[in-house]
């Protein structure tokens, strides 16, 4: 396919850059995204992704579309992601519903959406404002602390061992288990990710004989899952609910900071805060490219003859900034108004739409109310716009390395 873009990290990031030239042509472009080296159609209009993430011939698990030989490129992130870690583990990550499809995405999801209810998620709101609270009083005064490392993500994991049902005395060991597996330098992932699925199983076995009001044991009551499968539920949640909204909370304070009037229209008028959140939400889509997804059989879609086995990305990150469905789409407007529904595509779209949606929307307004509103002054960078840090995942965009602020 040497007619394929290859799409620099810079390019990814720039909605106006590339993702402009990639919706004025017809049909779907061949792209390689960066940090791969194999090809892939790639969905950039905000219609065309919506159809995508429900169109019942573009499926997740590439198992179901058999005798093809087209060319995978979530196999390759796949092994680069998957590299030295034991097939007894790997099996915990690469089993989650997320890469599933139909009868067998429904028997492994519906467990976990009775489970995940709204009273559950509600019930957490004191949690999450406490746990906020203490953090930002342990960070404020100080000439730098970073509000990704010390505030961000030991918030969003504290929340998830709530949710789970991690008792308080094994909060901080199996915290410290997730950070090394998820967000540490990875020295010590293999025993982070061991730990956890330790824990984990012991936890089922203690929560199937001694209920309590938290996730493992509705599961357990559903009656739906094996053990296994709730471990890999709590993966899930490890690597959807801790990582990528603690990056989302930091991408989204650094945004304001880049637009302080929109800052300063925030602290002035507090009740923009259901707008704000939305339009933060569809202004950063933390998560750029959503998963593979595969042709089941020889089709038309989007102006594209597609063949069976082939492979196409939606461009979330694209798809939120395509002026056909915003207008001005790379200005942030904590005013925005949205029709019905979420009015971005940040938690997905049809039979896959984030399970945590309600949680994310949740933990969000909580911290911009404790950290951007009720303070008497906002937070500012504590270094140059210049060297706060960014490092790129693979297949992905830029995402923050830390944000070094003062409270």
């Amino acid at each position: 396919m040497n007619d394929a873009v290859h799409l620099t990290p810079e390019l990814v990031e720039n909605p106006t850059g590339a993702y402009t030239g990639l919706r004025s042509r017809p049909g779907l472009a061949h792209v390689v995204l960066p940090g791969l080296d194999t090809p892939v159609r790639l969905i950039t209009r905000h219609e065309d992704v919506k159809e995508a993430l429900t169109e019942p011939r573009l499926v997740r698990d590439r198992s179901t579309v058999p005798d093809s030989e087209m060319p995978d490129p979530q196999a390759e992130l796949l092994a680069q992601g998957l590299g030295g870690i034991p097939p007894e583990y790997a099996r915990y990550l690469t089993g989650h519903l997320a890469l599933f499809d139909g009868a067998e995405h429904t028997r492994r999801r519906n467990p976990l959406t009775r489970a995940f209810t709204a009273r559950r998620v509600a019930a957490l709101r004191p949690f999450v404002e406490k746990t906020a609270q203490a953090l930002i009083e342990s960070l404020a005064g100080r000439e730098q602390a970073d509000l990704l490392g010390e505030f961000a993500y030991p918030l969003c994991t504290a929340v998830i061992c709530a949710l789970v049902g991690v008792d308080a005395a094994d909060q901080d060991r199996v915290c410290g288990w997730i950070r090394d597996f998820a967000y540490g330098d990875g020295s010590r992932a293999l025993e982070g990710l061991g730990g956890i699925v330790e824990f984990t199983l012991d936890l089922v076995a203690r929560r199937r004989g001694e209920p309590a009001d938290d996730l493992v044991s509705a599961l357990l009551a559903d009656g739906g899952m094996t053990d296994d499968e709730i471990v890999t539920v709590f993966f899930l949640l490890i690597n959807t609910g801790i990582t990528p909204p603690a990056l989302f909370l930091a991408h989204a304070v650094l945004a304001l900071l880049d637009h302080p009037d929109q800052l300063e229209r925030l602290r002035a008028e507090p009740e923009l805060l259901g707008r704000a959140v939305p339009e933060l939400l569809r202004h950063v889509t933390l998560v750029r490219m959503g998963a593979t997804l595969y042709a089941t059989e020889d089709f038309a879609f989007a102006g594209t003859r597609l063949k069976k086995g082939e492979a196409v990305t939606v461009a979330l990150f694209a798809a939120d900034h395509d002026p056909a469905a915003y207008d001005t789409p790379e200005r942030l407007d904590v005013t925005r108004e949205f029709g019905r529904g979420d009015g971005h595509l940040a938690f997905g779209h049809g039979p896959h739409y984030c399970i945590g949606a309600a949680l994310g929307r949740l933990v969000t307004g909580v911290v911009f109310e404790e950290l951007l509103v009720r303070r008497p002054a906002a937070p500012v960078l504590a270094v140059d716009r210049a060297d706060v840090a960014f490092g790129h995942w693979p297949g992905d965009g830029f995402h923050l390395l830390g944000l070094p602020v003062r409270l």
